[in-house]
């Protein structure tokens, strides 16, 4: 039997690449002969960089950056297998994770720290970006990152503006002139899974800002900002950017992404899914494993399961999920194309306990799927 196994990771616990170990030890615990394909997976959030350059096989590279309140950090991006794309996590340089709580305001942080990260890939000579940009702590529209690649955003007196979401509110003129000209030989794909526009009730600010801790009173502020930004853009770049679905994402960078650096929104299940070329994957196997730490109603949004179901479905091939906390009915899966999700847990127990004896619970849970599978092709 020929299996491949293609899980997202499990957070704060384990990788996918050794959640995908993990099950292999336990399938071959039943079934020694199976033929086991492991390929890591992510949805372009925290754990892509690693997923990716493992199942390419490329390399982690290290670099000094900016973190959000411009100071500076020690920080990372993967290159894959061929050496031609760089994969980013946003969170790397630009994350809530970065700043303590008391630290967390989108009117001060700055997406700079992703650009420069961009400008390292680019001088390792990549030709292709993919950027995850799950777990921002910004409000600034990505100009912070379009700052770091060259681009000049001028207040009415000349001035340079600060880094920072409330210093959108003061831009009166966008600069690309100097706009690192390797950007536009480059092809960049965020991956976005969220469809907010950048300004509105649905919006970067309303949405995105309390989360990366804005007060009522800043979330209008930055609301009238992105949309004084979104003016500026469309008046000096012309592109209207402000009610493009995903333009809002990850406190407007997807605007940024768009207008400043001429890139693509993309499904995060998707842009990763093409990198390490899953579909040619599952149309070997005849079976599909996939699965995350959780899976609930959110699953269905974009997340690496129901994305690894949709291709194994047009494909018709079997999958199943192996999930450490499971939420929800069976008959929200199976809508997802997922006809059976066991939880690794064989007792009750704590959440702490779980994760702290997650490699095992997976041996066994997969352990339990294939004796179960060997049971029914005997019946």
């Amino acid at each position: 039997m020929k299996i491949l196994i293609c899980p997202d990771k499990f957070k704060d616990c384990l990788s996918a690449a050794s959640v995908a170990i993990h099950l292999q030890n336990g399938i071959a615990r039943v079934l020694p002969e199976a033929d086991c394909k492991i390929i890591p997976m992510a949805d372009g959030g925290e754990g892509t960089v690693e997923a990716l350059v493992a199942a390419t096989g490329g390399q982690i590279e290290q670099a000094r950056v900016h973190d959000p309140l411009m100071r500076s950090i020690s920080s990372f991006f993967g290159i894959t297998g061929d050496g031609k794309t760089a994969v980013i996590e946003m969170a790397a340089a630009s994350g809530l994770a970065l700043l303590k709580p008391e630290e967390r305001n989108p009117l001060l942080t700055t997406t700079y720290g992703t650009g420069e990260l961009i400008r390292h890939a680019l001088d390792k000579g990549c030709k292709e970006i993919i950027l995850g940009i799950g777990g921002s702590a910004t409000v600034d529209g990505g100009a912070g990152m379009a700052q770091a690649l060259g681009v000049s955003f001028t207040d009415d007196t000349g001035w340079e503006i600060r880094p920072g979401g409330g210093s959108l509110g003061s831009i009166n003129k966008i600069d690309r002139a100097n706009l690192d000209p390797r950007v536009a030989q480059c092809k960049i794909y965020a991956a976005c899974d969220v469809t907010n526009p950048l300004t509105g009730a649905l919006g970067a600010a309303h949405i995105f800002g309390p989360q990366k801790g804005a007060t009522p009173e800043m979330v209008m502020l930055l609301e009238g900002y992105l949309k004084h930004y979104a003016r500026v853009i469309r008046e000096t770049v012309h592109i209207d950017v402000e009610s493009i679905p995903g333009s809002g994402a990850a406190g407007g960078m997807g605007a940024g992404i768009l207008a400043l650096l001429g890139g693509t929104l993309k499904p995060g299940v998707e842009l990763i899914s093409q990198a390490v070329h899953l579909e040619d994957w599952i149309g070997w196997a005849d079976l599909v494993i996939t699965g995350e730490g959780k899976m609930d109603y959110q699953t269905g949004f974009g997340k690496t399961p129901a994305g690894v179901a949709n291709l194994a479905s047009r494909l018709n091939k079997p999958v199943l999920a192996i999930t450490g906390t499971l939420g929800g009915e069976p008959d929200q899966f199976k809508e997802l194309g997922l006809p059976m999700v066991m939880p690794i847990t064989d007792r009750p127990m704590t959440l702490e306990q779980s994760i702290s004896d997650a490699g095992r619970l997976l041996e066994n849970a997969a352990e339990r799927v294939f004796s179960l599978i060997q049971l029914g092709k005997g019946l």
